[in-house]
């Protein structure tokens, strides 16, 4: 497995705007005590970014009050701010803060050709899941849209340093990494809107689908634990390179009717890819997605996958959740955002089985 450097000035520290939030007495949010968006009580929910030390770091600075004054809890006292990551850990109980970590960076693409199933979703709360659990984590966004790094809340304006340059320019990836604010150990290479030309763009170079594979033998990630590729919804140039570079294809389904439309397209697509571009490649898991429990039909489509694919599916299933729906708007993943949340527990569920996988991957450290 190849090895890639950590980016530049390392993990990021708590940060001095970090957004305060009260905490109950003895330091410890409860699920009412963290408010939720737009200072309403809510399930464990925490709005606005804020960089936090790692898991079993020390709080932040004292929580400071609109006015100037420091927050106080009901007996008077000033109470510490608490940072969203600090606040999900509290929140989801504080138990396995570290999960194993695999004896190789795991590259893991994350493709659906089909829109609308979740797999950015998926990249970004995956990846906020594992960095919580003391892993390190890095996120490449290979979407035009850029909807992982706005959900990380890494600026990709036009024009900032990005994907696109690293692809068609070949300049290397350390130079476009940006550690994520809020959540210590994950890390993002954003995408911009230039990208959406660089299939054009890519198509008389030299081994063109090779392109992101040799950006990240380049990249020095003895620091990281998994690498997480986000794929646009096609199986062009951007998806192949995606599948190239990787070693596992993790496939989100949406449990809705067309849900397996277009899948044997995908798998046939993996099989060219590891018959002729990378041999190691592999499908490694399924997850399923906005799944509803009120209708027949959700639990007909997790059943049918379920028989087809056996245990490369997870146990896992992500249900539709307006949490999950909200928490990019605030740069935000749902983890950190409402914590409390069906959805939140669901990727937290997802990501362990992914890392307790590793195991039975034989990549277990």
């Amino acid at each position: 497995m190849r090895t890639r450097a950590r980016p530049a000035g390392g993990v990021t520290g708590p940060s001095e705007t970090a957004q305060p939030v009260r905490v109950a007495v003895g330091g410890v949010p409860g699920m009412s005590d963290v408010p939720g968006p737009g200072n309403t009580p809510g399930r464990g929910a925490v709005a606005g970014p804020g960089a936090a030390p790692g898991p079993g770091g020390a709080p932040g600075p004292g929580a400071v009050s609109p006015g100037g004054v420091p927050a106080q809890d009901p007996g008077g006292r000033a109470v510490p701010a608490v940072s969203p990551a600090q606040a999900a850990l509290a929140a989801l109980g504080g138990k396995e803060r570290e999960w194993p970590r695999p004896a190789a960076c795991r590259v893991i693409t994350i493709a659906n050709q089909k829109g609308g199933v979740g797999k950015t979703t998926t990249a970004v709360n995956l990846a906020a899941c594992l960095a919580l659990h003391g892993r390190q984590v890095l996120v490449v966004d290979l979407d035009p849209q850029g909807n992982a790094s706005t959900a990380l809340d890494v600026d990709h304006r036009a024009g900032t340093p990005s994907v696109y340059n690293v692809l068609v320019e070949d300049q290397p990836l350390a130079g476009i990494v940006r550690p994520v604010d809020g959540i210590p150990g994950l890390y993002c290479a954003p995408a911009t809107i230039d990208l959406a030309g660089a299939e054009i763009e890519l198509v008389p170079l030299v081994a063109r689908e090779a392109r992101l594979n040799r950006a990240l033998g380049g990249y020095d990630a003895s620091g990281l634990d998994y690498i997480l590729i986000d794929c646009p919804p096609s199986l062009g140039l951007l998806t192949v390179n995606a599948l190239v570079a990787a070693t596992e294809v993790l496939i989100p389904i949406q449990c809705e009717y067309y849900a397996l439309e277009g899948l044997e397209q995908l798998l046939r697509t993996v099989e060219l890819v590891r018959g002729h571009l990378n041999p190691e490649l592999f499908v490694s898991t399924i997850l399923l997605t906005m799944y509803d429990g009120r209708t027949r039909l959700a639990s007909q489509v997790a059943e049918e996958v379920r028989e087809h694919f056996g245990d490369v599916v997870l146990g896992a299933v992500i249900p539709r959740s307006v949490r999950v729906s909200e928490a990019p708007s605030y740069g935000q993943s749902v983890i950190t955002y409402d914590p409390g949340s069906s959805g939140a527990q669901a990727y937290l569920d997802a990501a362990r089985e992914v890392a307790f996988r590793a195991a039975t991957l034989g990549q277990a450290g």
